[in-house]
Order: C-alpha cells, then structure tokens, then sequence
C-alpha cells in the first residue's frame, strides 16, 4: 500500500494493443496441445497449456472483457469493432462499451464470438477454418444451462473444436494452491468483478446445492466510491470516473477489522492527517489570458496604461484644490496679522483668530507608509485534489454490509454462517479448516484479518479455524485451469467431445475435479390419461358408431 498523507497522481494509464502472436510449433506437435481461457467477466486471460520450456507457462493474453463498436465516419469508413485492450482508454468510449455477461454469466453470444475471434487471432491460431485445439473454459458456478448450450454451440458449430472441457474458476484456484498438509474439504470464498461466492467443498468435490451468491463485486464498489466522491466534490463530476475509481480500490482501500472502532479513530484530527490518500487530478495551471494573441496583449496594456493616467490626472486636480482652499485661508489670517498693534480688535476679530489658531503650527511633512496588499493565495493544485478518508474503507465494506448502499442482501459473513448450518457439526469443524479465499476482490488489505475475526465470533469457544488468501487471486485460476489440461489431456475424464455435444446436447457437462455438477434437463412427462377421462370419449364414440357404417 502507497504510504499515507502524501498525494497521489492518477496514473490513467492507456492500455496497449496486444500483440499479433506468431505461430509456435510447439503447441502443435505431436498434437495439438489444449488452449486455457479464463473467462472472466472482468478480465480475460487466455494461454497455451504446453510442456515445451519454451512456450511461457503463463497468460499470454490479458484484457478486458469489453468490446465497442463504432458507427463509423460519415460518407467513408464502415463500423469499426475494438476488443479489450485495442480500446486504448475506456473513458471516452464508455458509451459504446459493450460486455458479453450479464452479472458473471455470458448470455451475448455475438459478443462473445468477438472476444474468442480475438484470442485466436493474437495467439496465432494457424489451423485454416476452425480451431483444432482442444479447449479448457472457465464458467461460473452452478452455470445456467442454457448459457453453457449456447457456448458449446459457439465452440463446436463456428469453431469447430474437437473437444471441450469446463471448470469453475475458484476451483481450478484451489487446486492450485492446494499444498499437501491441506484438507480436501474447504469453505470458498471467491469474489469478483461482479458476484461474491461462498462455496462449500467436500472431499475435494463442489458441492453445488449448498453453493450461495452475492450479487456484490468490485463493479458495485466503483459505483459506490464514485457516487460518493461526485457529491463531495461536484466540481469534479466530469473528472471523477469509473477507471479512477478502480485505481482507487486496488491501491488505496482496505478492509477494516472492526468497522466501527476503525470509523471512531478517523474522528482524530491526527489520526485523519496522517492516514489521508491525496489524489491528484489533472489540471492545467495556464491562465485564461494566455490564450490571447500578441496584438490583443498589447491592447489591454495601453487600456490599463489609459486608466492609471485618468486616476492621475484626477487626484491631482482633488489635491490642488484642497491646497488652494488653505493657501486662501492662511493669506486670510496674515491680513489679520498685519494691523497696527495698538488698535482694537473687534471681538469678531479675536475670535477669528483662535478660529484659525491650528494653522499657526509647524506643518510636520506626512510620511507616507508603504501599504501592503495582501493578495489570496488560490492554490490550483490542491483546488485539484480528492481527499480519501473514511471512503478509504466504507466501499469495501459493503461486502460485509451490503445495506451501505441499499442492497437486501446478507453479507460475506452472514452468508458463510447460513452455508455452515446446512451441514451438521462434524462436516462444519471440516470446511472451516481451510476458508480458501480467491478472486481479484479479495485483494483488499486486512480481508483475511476480517474473516478470521467473523469466524471467531461465529464458531463456538475454543474451536479451531484456518483462512488462507490464494497466492495469485488473479491469475491463480488461469494457472489452476493449465495444471488440470497438462495432466487430462490424454484422458476422457472431464472433456466433452463433439461426439458427445451431438448426441446429447449443448448443455452435457462431463463432471472432474474442478467442474461443476451435471444437471441434465429433465422434461416433464404427460400424466397418462385415467380411466374417468376415457369414459366420455367411449361413450361417444360407442354412441356415434362407425363412420364407415353409417356411410
């Protein structure tokens, strides 16, 4: 985390266009080997799962799940599509961005189609008409079977894969972390761009009907944190986005302890001046003036220069006149003055002399003091500046407190609660030996700390728990998903081939470790008709006789 107090530029950074992948004769030889997609509804990541050393063991491709397509210039251009990173900047397109989930389920197949068109295209797919790489996916959990019908069919009939294979992605991350001195039952938490899940794990299996959903993820904190700042400062409306406000999350929030107690210490003025986040936005300190050509320069000065000498010339007159007046009065009293000594002065005479008394005293010279204009200092910068307090962790804490913004719904530890009563208390002491906790959202500083105090307040005395945070909770699922192909390539268990798409449907899963459950589609059946209900049609048909007959 960057250090507090200071402040922080927004780095707005453009995304760069992925490169054009040449193809690599390692990944077809001897065969064809498996292409790892993990589709995520906030990142895709997609890579070889290859043996050879010298394909990277890692993504190759990383991007947003986004794709915009443009109308077009007038009179020339047709419409043109960008996917992921080729968007440069997502803030000026934000209107045309387009993404093929809805929550964590692609439901927009056409969209999709332009994600898989551009992963093939950038890793250098070389086979001519179809894809001959068997395929290992990523889904959601307890995925919708018609979602997974209609990406079989994508896969199968346009691409023409020969095999398929799905799994859950924080699945595939566990098995990846999973060290031997693990157990093999678990409690997962997995949270996302735009789902939270809590999934129970029992002998190394998912056990998808005690599986529950929250439907919060990083994508409703970055509304949140934007609303909130856009009343704060509503001078920066414009300036204040979604891809800041990401940044924000992921390098200045964190996740309280204890929520409240937390909230008490940022009451401290010192304890708010040494913990605030400055964020700076950019701004241009040029004046307004600056703007102005040389010649419109040059007629404000002689405007002014008119100015200054109009205010001259009138004070002049205003102090020459005030002179004349006393000049006038002093010549008055020497008149006086002059008369014979020993005449009489008229008692109207006296007392214009005492009138005039105070002119008889020395003229002391007026010191003019220098004057001071104190001028406001407007600092731009800090007038640009966005101050992160309690915002720091009241967004994240809407995964423990979905009411912060309105949401009926439990949160993450309420809803782990519920998912543990659903088991007895032998198999409950089992799945919280290993909270697993995995996902791009789990990332917040101080989670861990916050789930092993929810747990101590949740499980009886003296119990024991363990949490763990996935080594990688980003990429782990990428990586989760290549170990599993490396060792079922050559094996039935888990890959669904296009025989079996043909024969029995889009939706056919074929379960392993990773995947989730099969659920096959189970029509209803026409109730057979009773013997009552037959009755009246044999009557009638017994009273109508034969047509034939009556012919």
């Amino acid at each position: 985390m960057a250090a507090a107090g200071l402040v922080f530029p927004f780095r707005d950074a453009r995304w760069l266009p992925d490169p054009v992948l040449g193809p690599r004769p390692a990944v077809r030889t001897p065969q064809p080997v498996p292409l790892v997609i993990d589709n995520g509804s906030f990142q895709a990541r997609a890579g070889w799962a290859c043996p050879d050393p010298e394909v990277p063991g890692e993504p190759l491709l990383r991007f947003r799940s986004l794709a915009a397509r443009s109308r077009g210039a007038r009179g020339g251009a047709g419409a043109e599509t960008q996917v992921g990173n080729d968007l440069g900047s997502p803030e000026p397109l934000r209107w045309l961005l387009r993404s093929p989930f809805d929550r964590n389920v692609p439901v927009q197949l056409e969209l999709q189609e332009l994600l898989f068109d551009h992963i093939f295209q950038r890793l250098g797919v070389s086979s001519q008409g179809c894809v001959d790489h068997p395929i290992v996916l990523t889904e959601a959990v307890c995925n919708p079977l018609y979602s997974r019908q209609m990406m079989s069919e994508l896969l199968f009939e346009c691409y023409q894969v020969p095999k398929v294979s799905y799994g859950v992605d924080s699945m595939y991350s566990f098995h990846h972390n999973r060290r031997q001195d693990w157990p093999c039952n678990s409690l997962i938490v997995s949270s996302g761009y735009q789902c939270t899940h809590v999934l129970p794990v029992l002998e190394g299996r998912l056990d998808a009907k005690n599986c529950k959903r929250i439907n919060l993820g990083g994508c409703q904190a970055a509304v949140y944190l934007q609303r909130l700042l856009q009343l704060k400062y509503p001078g920066h409306f414009a300036a204040i986005t979604l891809s800041r406000m990401e940044e924000i999350l992921h390098e200045h929030s964190y996740i309280a302890e204890d929520y409240l107690e937390e909230l008490q210490k940022w009451r401290s003025p010192e304890y708010y001046e040494s913990n605030v986040h400055k964020m700076q936005l950019p701004f241009s300190s040029k004046l307004l003036g600056s703007t102005l050509t040389s010649e419109e320069k040059q007629e404000r000065r002689q405007q002014q220069l008119r100015r200054l000498q109009e205010l001259n010339a009138r004070r002049r007159e205003e102090k020459l006149q005030l002179d004349q007046e006393r000049l006038d009065r002093l010549l008055y009293v020497q008149t006086l003055d002059l008369d014979p000594l020993g005449s009489e002065q008229s008692l109207e005479d006296v007392e214009s002399i005492h009138e005039f008394e105070p002119l008889f005293a020395e003229e002391q010279p007026e010191v003019e003091k220098p004057v001071t204009t104190v001028e406001p200092v407007f600092n731009l910068a800090e007038y640009h500046q966005l101050f992160l307090g309690t915002e720091r962790i009241r967004v994240p804490e809407i995964l423990f407190q979905p009411s912060l913004i309105g949401e009926e719904q439990a949160g993450i530890a309420e809803t782990m609660q519920y998912v543990l009563d659903r088991y007895p208390k032998e198999q409950q002491a089992l799945l919280v030996q290993n909270v697993f906790l995995t996902g791009g959202n789990t990332m917040y500083p101080g989670l861990k700390a916050r789930i092993q105090k929810e747990l101590l307040e949740m499980r009886p005395f003296q119990s024991s728990f363990q949490v763990h945070l996935a080594s990688n909770p980003i990429l782990d699922a990428w990586y989760g998903a290549r170990d599993w192909a490396l060792e079922y390539v050559n094996h039935e268990e888990g890959w669904i081939t296009r025989k079996d798409y043909e024969e029995k449907g889009g939706e056919y899963l074929k379960e392993h470790c990773a995947s989730n459950v099969c659920v096959p589609i189970r029509l209803p059946k026409q109730a057979p008709r009773t013997t009552e209900a037959l009755a009246p049609t044999k009557v009638l048909a017994a009273s109508v006789g034969n047509p034939c007959d009556l012919a």
